[in-house]
């Protein structure tokens, strides 16, 4: 199983790239936020758990997600890889996920970090709060104030990959296949 992570700020094309990335490895997708919304509408343990916190508007226990993403690998042991999206947010997420992987005889294989500058950024979102209906963007301090978290939260969790040289910078800046090709050529190279 070929563990993947990708990172980008809002606007990176984190989004678009894990379908392409889909659709030509056949590689599973976890994005957190879906399986905390799948739980919970299953009614599962965990759903039940998460729901709780988020109810009250705190943030679900690392050790909660961590369980959703264990049960969500348990039911799918032979898939070809998996892309995490939105995880891990933390150092401490980053450790509890290699523990977690270990006990399937499997880790995260590579970080790719979509690397956009932020006037890039800025323009894109704003784009694409023209369709999106999303109020979040198409308000400039808020597009700013979503870039400047990311980068203050994420860098630690950079640096854990970049410690154990998993860590692979793409230039999120081109057409679309470019990109594409570029995060193909660096997965091709671990697998």
């Amino acid at each position: 199983m070929l563990n993947i992570v990708i990172f980008g700020p809002p606007g990176s094309g984190k989004g678009t790239q894990s379908e392409n990335l889909i659709k030509k490895y056949g590689f599973d997708h976890i994005s957190t936020g879906d399986l905390l919304r799948h739980e919970i509408e299953t009614n599962t343990q965990l759903g039940y758990l998460a729901k709780q916190h988020m109810d009250k508007g705190e943030l679900v226990p690392d050790e909660v997600v961590i369980g959703m993403i264990d049960s969500f690998l348990d039911k799918n042991v032979k898939s070809k890889g998996v892309i995490f999206d939105g995880f891990p947010r933390t150092t401490d997420q980053a450790k509890a996920l290699k523990e977690m992987l270990a006990s399937y005889d499997t880790d995260v294989a590579i970080l790719l970090d979509l690397e956009v500058p932020e006037d890039e950024l800025t323009k894109r979102i704003l784009e694409r709060g023209k369709t999106s209906g999303r109020t979040d963007d198409a308000n400039i301090e808020t597009i700013k104030n979503r870039i400047a978290e990311y980068n203050k939260k994420t860098k630690p969790v950079m640096d854990f990959y970049a410690a154990e040289g998993k860590k692979v910078v793409i230039n999120g800046v081109g057409s679309v296949d470019e990109i594409f090709a570029n995060l193909c050529k660096a997965i091709d190279a671990v697998k």
